[in-house]
């Protein structure tokens, strides 16, 4: 991996700056959202879950609530696309969602570009290649997310995310960054098929990349 000066010093200052004025700038769109999910989705607002980050560091990732806490007759949480409301699926859909994690990138848990941080109990699946994704700060979206996100398959994701960590340049983060503007505003490639979210990981024999 070759992050350049890019990568060492000026992506993390980007970052840093330009989530600060994101925050400032949709302050009120934050009030916002945070009233419509107490009144629609009750409490917590916000949904908190932990994430490995930079050299599989666990970090506490935020987002906006999106589903409701109905459970079933022995109190287990009803499957997603039960508890994913219609508001709940607009938020996502737009990606509004995941503004929480503009605290996450100016705190340095994560960037705004970079493979996007998974489920803990993924890490023991891993193969030797695909632990290389935390060598970089997780982003807010990546090489995957803009060539299919959830429509593609894990083998896939991983390679994109494998692409991003030994091309990592300012330039690839421009384009990455136009990109997801494009598709968030076409609302492209949020949910696989027919399931809620991603299928869960459950590992890789072989190492393809």
């Amino acid at each position: 991996m070759k992050t350049g000066i890019y990568g060492r010093y000026f992506k993390r200052l980007l970052d840093f700056i330009l989530s600060l004025i994101a925050l400032v700038v949709l302050s009120p769109v934050f009030l916002i959202i945070a009233l419509l999910v107490r009144i629609k989705l009750g409490s917590p607002v916000l949904f908190k879950q932990e994430r490995p980050g930079l050299n599989e560091k666990i970090f506490t990732i935020y987002k906006f609530r999106t589903m409701t806490d109905e459970r079933d007759e022995n109190g287990e949480l009803l499957p997603n696309h039960l508890r994913l409301t219609k508001f709940g699926r607009a938020l996502r859909s737009s990606s509004l969602d995941e503004l929480p994690e503009l605290f996450n990138i100016l705190k340095g848990d994560m960037s705004f570009i970079g493979p996007r941080p998974l489920l803990i109990e993924y890490l023991p699946l891993y193969n030797e290649q695909q632990r290389r994704r935390h060598a970089v700060r997780p982003g807010l979206t990546g090489l995957a997310q803009v060539n299919g996100r959830n429509a593609i398959t894990w083998e896939e994701k991983f390679h994109y995310d494998l692409e991003y960590v030994d091309n990592l340049s300012f330039l690839l983060d421009l384009k990455i960054m136009v990109k997801t503007i494009v598709k968030v505003l076409k609302r492209e490639g949020i949910n696989s098929s027919e399931a809620v979210t991603m299928e869960k990981f459950k590992g890789t024999k072989e190492i393809t990349y």
